[in-house]
């Protein structure tokens, strides 16, 4: 069998990004998909019609635009072209209403006052200014590996400082619905309860990238961005194989490194016999968070939404009020299923007209939901759609559910419909999967992972796999 440094297990986009930063370095990659397509939780197809392509997983890259690896492949090159929509976010209310999250503070500020609460504007300004005049040093500390002693602790002193709360205490700053929403939507990306603390670091972050990157989606879908990091592993000299499922260290070829891109579970399966038992039994004690239970439309014209900016808008959060949403993740979080599930809506084809036929459009919708839910929550995210577009359902042609199971099934990484790579609570944020400083490395300093299990996390970024390369780099494959 050929020998090679590095052998990665699984294609997601850490995968992906570790094999190519790892071929980069001149050392020989062989990549292993168990599926027959690349990308994990990053693939495109046609789920419901003909000429309909809806993105599987990741649907928005707000931080896989905002990604240092990624930036330094030039993705541009190998094909991926964002694209912006006229709005990064709408969060609809009541009445027609809508809070709107601009690429511009001006512009997010103004719809504010507009709305009748100035107070709202400048608090908001004063929120994310601070941190967007040092968003290159911020976005290094926050998507770096875990080290001792940060770099810049005064950029991340001043973020943590509205970060570690809990969203429900961030938004006493504001006093209207609007402001308070649209923060709130962020934060509840957490997949957590919004009184937890260290909630409203997700929606800062969300916040913050959206205003100095945008939050784009990829022309043609997402499966462009592991196709584009792909075509430069293999350009670089690395292998990748489909259709190759590892079930043990004896599945592999001779190699140096080995880098799991899958659940900590799955490395226990795989490798345990390589690592300590005392390593192991900490692996097996990762917790995994809620799920996501999944709608994909074929639309015969845009959703009719009740305030038409909404419809300019590429990504859409449906639960109304900051109480609403924070009523319904409180829920998630207690192992019940809301009657009115927090909605998050993308709309690709408003800005991307090759993901549907000329007049016709495609929805990517996920509602949270208790982790392994087997409750059929279809009727529930039409009903939450049509509360805020009414005349919705008059407009779908076509429909695909997605239960958490079903979400496992696509990738076994998401277990129990878990899309975020495990829980975001407690030392679970900062330590991924154990509790130490050198989060992808193992007892056997062969093993690594580099999975949305360790940190940064989850999010179409890459900086797992990148972060992963670099100590494998600096370590094994010196």
């Amino acid at each position: 069998m050929t020998a090679y440094d590095a052998v990665v297990v699984g294609s997601g986009p850490n995968g992906l990004t570790a094999a190519a930063t790892l071929a980069a370095a001149g050392r020989s990659v062989l990549v292993l998909e168990a599926n027959d397509t690349i990308g994990g939780n990053c693939r495109s197809a046609e789920l419901t019609l003909p000429g309909y392509t809806h993105d599987l997983g990741a649907a928005i890259f707000a931080l896989g635009a905002a990604s240092p690896a990624w930036a330094a492949m030039g993705l541009d090159r190998l094909g991926v072209e964002w694209l912006h929509p006229d709005i990064a976010l709408a969060h609809p209310l009541a009445d027609g209403r809508a809070a709107l999250l601009h690429r511009s503070v001006a512009d997010t500020v103004s719809g504010f006052s507009s709305a009748g609460s100035a107070h709202d504007g400048r608090a908001w300004e004063r929120l994310v200014q601070p941190s967007l005049r040092s968003w290159p040093q911020l976005l290094e500390a926050l998507l770096a590996p875990l080290v001792r002693v940060p770099r810049h602790p005064v950029t991340l002193a001043r973020f943590g400082l509205h970060a570690l709360p809990s969203a429900s205490l961030a938004v006493r700053r504001f006093r209207a619905d609007e402001a308070a929403a649209l923060f709130g939507g962020c934060a509840a990306h957490a997949f957590l309860s919004l009184r937890a603390p260290l909630s409203a670091s997700f929606g800062l972050m969300l916040a913050l990238s959206a205003h100095a990157v945008g939050w784009p989606v990829a022309r043609g879908g997402a499966q462009a961005v592991p196709d584009a990091l792909a075509a430069r592993a293999r350009e670089l000299g690395g292998v990748i194989e489909t259709g190759r499922r590892v079930r043990s260290i004896a599945d592999l070829p001779p190699h140096r490194a080995l880098l799991f891109d899958t659940n900590p579970a799955q490395v226990v399966a795989i490798a345990g016999q390589q690592l300590p038992e005392r390593y192991r039994a900490s692996l097996l004690r990762f917790r995994h968070g809620p799920g996501a239970f999944k709608v994909d439309f074929a639309l015969d014209g845009p959703v009719p939404w009740a305030n038409p900016e909404c419809a300019r808008a590429g990504t859409v959060h449906v639960g109304g009020t900051f109480a609403e949403v924070a009523a319904a993740e409180a829920e998630v979080a207690a192992g019940r299923m809301p009657a009115r599930p927090f909605v998050l809506v993308v709309q690709p084809s408003v800005v991307d007209p090759s993901r549907a036929p000329d007049g016709k459009h495609v929805l990517w919708t996920y509602a949270h939901v208790p982790h392994g839910c087997t409750i059929d929550a279809t009727a529930a995210v039409e009903a939450q759609i049509e509360r805020f577009a009414p005349g919705f359902r008059d407009r779908i042609l076509a429909r695909t559910s997605t239960p958490p199971a079903g979400l496992e099934a696509l990738n076994a990484n998401n277990v129990g419909g878990d899309i975020a790579g495990g829980a975001h609570s407690g030392l679970q944020v900062p330590f991924r999967p154990t509790i130490t400083w050198r989060t992808y490395a193992t007892p056997n300093p062969s093993v690594l992972l580099c999975s949305a299990s360790t940190p940064p996390g989850g999010g179409a970024h890459g900086m797992c796999g990148a972060n992963a390369a670099a100590v494998a780099l600096a370590g094994v494959l010196r």
